[in-house]
């Protein structure tokens, strides 16, 4: 189950960078067409697997599907949306979040009950609305120049002397860091402090208001681009909830994990949409991809540094020592972003 759940993230990591190349060569939209059918194919293949190693080679596959993918989404809503970044990256990540939440949340009281209690039909079943969204992409999807490959050689490869693309990716990956060390160690936590029976309920919220969060920003995306405020506010609050979690008690716990998760969301919509704003049209997809390499590295890293800690001390909150700098690290290195952003 754990490879199953790092393959992916690894794979962000891996495969960012040759999708900026596929941007470069082929489109941003044929590449996003791509990704999603790769998706979606190998994802019902996955319910097909014959052994572990099948299971694991169609994850791979799936994985270098969304890797690829990923880098199109900026470049997307710099070509189709140059003037309102802050908005169509808030309709991109509002997409994301429900995917997010409505996989874990509708699997054991609907999908399995439609499928006979069947795990191989439960993965098809939640590949349909990958293939749906590709055909639905490939049929509506604005053409444009902005969005096609360039007659003239395109560079792909990150400039990683370029501090910015650093500044990103420790920004973007910190983000990640929380989301992920949150939810991976929020369950074990919870038991070993005999709060087993809130598990249920804190991470539905804290995963549920990430949602609500992005609903929010739908209307207010706008505002919150090119401002210092959703780092040094949204920042802390992130840091004050996850320490909220790790010495709270009762409900407590079931509310610092809605604002770490609400928080966390913020800071997520607004430094996805700092690539377009920050990087020039046609250099969008490579700054994009060296973010998503070094973010997606520093979210498969932190978990494992978390159980390292909880395991060299025996002490359960010290898992969250590593997402808390994380969350101060967010802090100030998306600040310094929101610095940059308003002067460009």
């Amino acid at each position: 189950v754990g490879v199953l759940i790092g393959l992916p993230l690894g794979l962000f990591a891996l495969v960012a960078i040759p999708g900026a190349l596929l941007i470069a060569r082929y489109g941003a939209i044929s590449i996003a067409i791509t990704g999603l059918f790769a998706c979606a194919l190998a994802a019902a293949a996955r319910g097909a697997a014959s052994s572990v190693w099948s299971l694991y080679a169609a994850t791979i596959v799936m994985g270098a599907g969304i890797s690829i993918m990923q880098p199109t989404l900026p470049t997307l809503v710099r070509a189709w949306l140059p003037g309102h970044s802050g908005l169509g990256t808030a309709i991109t990540t509002n997409g994301m979040l429900i995917g997010v939440t409505l996989g874990p949340a509708l699997t054991i009281p609907l999908v399995l009950p439609m499928v006979g209690g069947s795990w191989r039909f439960d993965l098809v079943a939640w590949a349909a609305p990958s293939l749906l969204a590709a055909i639905l992409f490939a049929v509506f999807a604005p053409r444009g120049r902005a969005a096609e490959p360039s007659d003239a050689p395109q560079r792909w490869w990150p400039d990683w002397t370029n501090p910015l693309i650093w500044l990103l990716g420790l920004t973007f990956g910190c983000n990640n860091a929380v989301f992920y060390g949150a939810n991976a160690f929020v369950p074990d936590y919870l038991n070993s402090a005999g709060h087993g029976d809130l598990i249920g309920l804190t991470l539905g919220w804290l995963n549920g208001s990430q949602l609500v969060a992005s609903f929010v920003l739908l209307l207010t995306a706008e505002r919150l681009q090119r401002h210092i405020w959703p780092f040094t506010v949204f920042g802390p609050l992130t840091f004050v909830g996850l320490i909220s979690i790790a010495l709270g008690h009762g409900l407590w716990i079931v509310l610092a994990a809605a604002v770490t998760g609400f928080a966390a969301a913020v800071t997520f919509v607004v430094t996805f949409a700092l690539p377009p704003i920050l990087s020039p049209p046609d250099d969008v997809h490579r700054m994009a991809g060296g973010m998503f390499t070094i973010s997606y590295a520093i979210a498969v890293i932190t978990p494992a540094i978390c159980g390292a800690f909880w395991d060299a001390t025996g002490v359960p909150w010290t898992a969250f020592l590593p997402v808390g700098l994380c969350a101060i690290v967010l802090t100030v290195s998306g600040t310094v972003l929101s610095l940059r952003s308003a002067a460009h």
